[in-house]
């Protein structure tokens, strides 16, 4: 992929930091010292394409000019002030929110990232619906963040011996996991009828009464599931006949990764949540931002009680003009319909790349540029070649090949994760995908 002209004296950080998700004693990664567009720029001089936006949230690519205008803009003006005070940028952000996501009426509570957005959703929920520890709803097979209520929320196995999701009132329903379909399903659009009816049941079965939100992953996950198109409206509708709040994780599908500002915009009104919780993409990565923006309802509720709730850098000003800057980006460089153009066309790609591959178990995704290859030992049986969630040993080692020749993937167990930058260029991502072809010829010839 080339390689930058400067080398740059490198400070060790093996030893000194401790580094998430990973066992300190095997973490080796190079240091990064800058990046354009899709590609990033190592310190030994290599550039690296790409082809997971980092965790899912670069969806802008590597300083961006406009996001980093408005951050040295923004710092030279006003770098803090707290949240008790006003500040012209969160006002600006706030707004745009509601007027893109249609929740006129409604507010938008800040908060520093996807967890703690997640978290704050559901106080918020819960008091809006007069149950301050009423049940939460969530699914297996999800992902909501690393505090402890929120891999309460999550149906995570890595997580689920440091955390007991009773303990908080959390109740956890099958996924609308079409490919192994936990309904005995083997049609997509009626297992995601299914796992939403299995919501409906859950709400049955505690009492509309006792239950005080839904929390759901729209669309994109890390966890590799893309519901049916049927799963959401169904999701939606059971919830309100019930009358019980709808929290939309967008965190890693809105702001274009699924092909529409927000994941649940597909669906129009019939997809509408209560609340929804950002972060990520919100500031296209380059400053630490997340949200609650919420309905007029939801708003409401709350209007005229004290909010206990809040974090000393919730709507941190630089954070907030950094947020600003990325959705006129978003919208001034037509990348939301971008990501759907190139969506389907990667999707047409990793269908083409099934028919050579009998490694490649399924392919989903695609509504934007966000897609799943499911890897197994057996397209007939399914089987996988590990357990979930563990890596298989030539899937890690196609992952070392790619990156020696240039291209960051992303993977978990046995599925890889294609999420780049809105803004790869389409010569780039053509590459990107012939290289994949040719590594899984490599490393699981049939």
């Amino acid at each position: 992929m080339g390689a930058t002209e400067d080398v740059f004296a490198v400070v060790p950080e093996r030893d000194s930091v401790l580094h998430s998700w990973s066992v300190q004693a095997n973490w080796n990664a190079p240091t990064v010292v800058g990046g354009r567009g899709a590609l990033l720029h190592l310190a030994d001089g290599r550039e690296i394409l790409d082809m997971s936006s980092l965790a899912e949230c670069s969806n802008l690519g590597h300083q961006h000019p406009r996001l980093v205008v408005a951050i040295r803009e923004q710092a030279e003006r006003l770098c803090f002030v707290t949240n008790a005070w006003g500040a012209q940028p969160r006002a600006e952000l706030a707004q745009a929110l509601l007027e893109r996501s249609g929740f006129r009426g409604g507010r938008v509570f800040f908060t520093l990232g996807g967890a703690d957005a997640n978290e704050h959703a559901v106080k918020i929920a819960r008091q809006a619906a007069r149950k301050p520890r009423g049940a939460v709803i969530a699914r297996d097979r999800s992902y909501h963040g690393a505090t402890h209520l929120t891999m309460a929320l999550s149906g995570d196995s890595r997580t689920r011996s440091q955390v007991d999701p009773g303990a908080f009132n959390v109740h956890h329903v099958a996924p609308p996991y079409a490919y192994r379909c936990p309904f005995n399903s083997s049609n997509a659009d009626e297992c995601g009828r299914l796992a939403a009816d299995s919501v409906a049941d859950q709400i049955d079965r505690l009492g509309a009464g006792e239950v005080a939100a839904v929390v759901m992953e729209v669309d994109a996950g890390t966890n590799g599931i893309v519901a049916p198109d049927t799963y959401w409206p169904a999701l939606r509708r059971h919830t309100a006949d019930r009358g019980v709040w709808l929290i939309a994780d967008e965190v890693m599908s809105a702001f274009g990764r699924c092909g529409e500002w927000f994941a649940w915009q597909r669906y129009g009104e019939a997809g509408r949540p209560d609340l929804m919780t950002l972060a990520k993409g919100l500031t296209g990565a380059a400053l630490p931002l997340g949200a609650v923006v919420m309905s007029h309802a939801v708003a409401a509720a709350i209007e005229h009680e004290m909010l206990y709730t809040g974090l000393t850098y919730c709507g941190h000003p630089l954070s907030c003009a950094a947020g600003v800057a990325a959705l006129e980006a978003y919208a001034d460089e037509g990348l939301i319909e971008r990501s759907r153009a190139l969506g389907a066309s990667l999707l047409a790609e990793l269908e083409r790349m099934r028919e050579r591959h009998p490694v490649i178990g399924d392919v989903r995704g695609g509504h934007g540029l966000f897609a799943v290859i499911e890897l197994v030992a057996n397209r007939d049986t399914r089987a996988m070649h590990m357990p979930w969630p563990l890596t298989p040993a030539p899937l890690q080692a196609l992952v070392d090949a790619a990156m020696a020749e240039g291209v960051s993937l992303a993977t978990r167990g046995n599925l890889i994760l294609l999420a780049p930058p809105l803004v790869i260029e389409e010569r780039q991502l053509a590459d990107a995908l012939a290289l994949i072809d040719r590594l899984l010829s490599r490393f699981f010839p049939h």
